[in-house]
């Protein structure tokens, strides 16, 4: 994974921005458009509203491109009560929660409350989205799909705790922990405590792996 983090200070608040983690949500123009507004350079300034305010907007990224520091003793970000992997149209996993992605020896690559994981296979900064589900036209389902949808696992009543997600070399990511998965599309849900999520693009059973990755030689080289 790569970083690009630009800072911008204001009065009560320093902002982040990993540009590498951005795939332009938007959630920060429609929120608070004095303060991002991307036709201005800079295009951040956490002057132009309260702390508080920036701070709330900043947590609806949800690819956790956007961060903040409190410097006026104010509230930092709080971890979520509930792991939640969001499966998008065409698009990412967002999740959210205690998350952290590791290495398969148990190193942590990433520590965040939010984050969008790349299913097309695209993407250049794998794990993590880049929007390349854009520029190859990836088509897939916001949805859990019927056959996993309800699926409840024993002792999966909790949501919360850490949530652990393993980029395995040329395969799925392997997540474990206790989460509810849902669609964008609809009302299926997903909750479990151990999981393989299609990171190749080519599952027929997605969000979930079937193992096609194998057959159209999907490499995760330089990861």
């Amino acid at each position: 994974m790569k970083e690009e983090i630009h800072n911008y200070t204001g009065e009560g608040i320093e902002v982040s921005y990993d540009v590498r983690r951005c795939i332009h949500a938007r959630e920060c123009v429609r929120g608070l458009p004095a303060v991002f507004d991307p036709d201005r350079r800079p295009w951040i300034d956490p002057n132009n509203a309260d702390a508080d305010d920036i701070a709330e907007v900043i947590e609806r990224c949800p690819t956790g491109a956007l961060h903040y520091e409190r410097t006026d003793d104010g509230p930092e970000e709080a971890v979520p009560d509930e792991n939640t992997v969001t499966v998008t149209s065409d698009g990412p996993h967002y999740v959210r929660g205690d998350g952290v992605i590791e290495t398969p020896g148990g190193g942590e690559l990433l520590a965040d409350t939010r984050m969008a994981l790349c299913r097309c296979g695209a993407s250049e900064n794998k794990p993590l989205c880049d929007n390349s589900h854009l520029e190859i036209e990836f088509e897939a389902l916001g949805t859990v799909g019927d056959e996993h949808a309800d699926d409840v696992g024993p002792g999966t009543t909790d949501r919360g705790g850490p949530l652990t997600v393993v980029p395995t070399p040329d395969g799925p990511l392997h997540v474990t922990g206790l989460f509810e998965m849902h669609g964008e599309d609809d009302a299926s849900v997903f909750r479990g405590t151990d999981a393989w999520l299609c990171r190749c693009g080519h599952s027929g059973a997605k969000p979930f792996c079937d193992g096609t990755h194998a057959r159209v030689g999907f490499s995760t080289e330089g990861e």
